[in-house]
């Protein structure tokens, strides 16, 4: 269905953004801005995100370092913010329709573009901007310089080419010791699964799809979380020390016991509260839980 003659192109709408809009667009779009899926919008692939995710994202401590955007202290200005850049096209409200049978977890998720374009928190929004140009240009700089290098291999000096061919007999080295491991690894397996009670798996995450720096991130925040945890602890040990019952000095009379309660409880004499529970222990985030739904 062709679009009415006096329509606007989503270009020309981007084109006519104020620059701090334009600057908020940008940063939505850039790595720190909301978490983005797969979806199908006319056939094509686009990126989508949910709206509550991108008032977190403003409310960060990432959106408050940037200058000549306009500020944003809570989830009212937050909303309007939103609300004042959807009107240029860089992102546009879309529906999750009912499909029957549901597509498979990791398969692009089919969508509708909405008649009634407004922001709302719990909807979708499927992007229509890819950044800004600068690095995509930067980009093809660098492919198109990659591959004339490589295509001039032959007029390389003759020290260069030699650091070359020594770095692919590395590379095919590193590749030959994996599947070496691996070989190895299964060999174990088979072995101690047959020998011993429990099966002994040597390097789990081998092949893994984890980038090189994730497993040292992964390894820290586990760090970060057993303190926190260990300080709770104190933390309730110190508050259950002081809330102990002390007998008076010169006082030898013994401390008083518990009483049975009616109904079989039982109540200590000295009014002290009950136990410390773990009520306050950390519950599972359910916002990035909420935003796979």
């Amino acid at each position: 269905m062709p679009p009415p003659p006096d329509a606007t192109s989503v270009v020309d709408a981007q084109k006519r953004a104020a620059p701090e809009l334009k600057a908020v667009a940008d940063f939505l779009r850039g790595k720190n801005g909301p978490k983005v899926r797969r979806g199908v919008l006319n056939g094509k692939r686009v990126d989508f995100f949910k709206g509550k995710t991108a008032v977190r994202v403003l409310l960060g401590p990432q959106y408050q370092k940037l200058k000549k955007v306009p500020a944003v202290t809570n989830e009212q200005e937050a909303h309007e913010l939103m609300t004042k850049v959807l009107p240029f096209g860089f992102f546009l409200r879309v529906d999750r329709p009912n499909v029957d049978p549901p597509p498979p977890s990791g398969v692009p998720k089919p969508l509708q573009l909405a008649q009634q374009q407004s922001f709302a928190p719990d909807v979708y929004y499927a992007w229509f901007y890819d950044g800004s140009p600068f690095w995509n240009i930067v980009g093809g700089i660098a492919m198109v310089a990659v591959m004339l290098a490589g295509v001039m291999f032959p007029l390389w000096p003759t020290k260069l080419r030699v650091g070359v061919w020594y770095l692919s007999v590395a590379a095919l080295c590193m590749v030959g010791m994996f599947i070496v491991i691996a070989i190895i690894r299964l060999i174990l397996w088979c072995i101690t699964k047959v020998a011993m009670p429990k099966a002994i798996w040597i390097f789990p995450n081998l092949f893994e799809d984890v980038g090189f720096w994730d497993e040292p991130k992964k390894k820290k925040l586990r760090k970060v979380g057993e303190k926190r945890r260990k300080e709770k602890r104190e933390k309730r040990a110190a508050a259950a020390a002081n809330n102990a019952p002390v007998a008076p000095a010169g006082n030898d009379s013994p401390a008083p016991s518990a009483s049975p309660a009616p109904g079989g409880s039982t109540a200590t004499a000295t009014g002290a509260e009950a136990p410390i529970t773990h009520a306050h222990r950390r519950q599972a985030t359910v916002e990035d839980v909420e935003d796979e739904n």
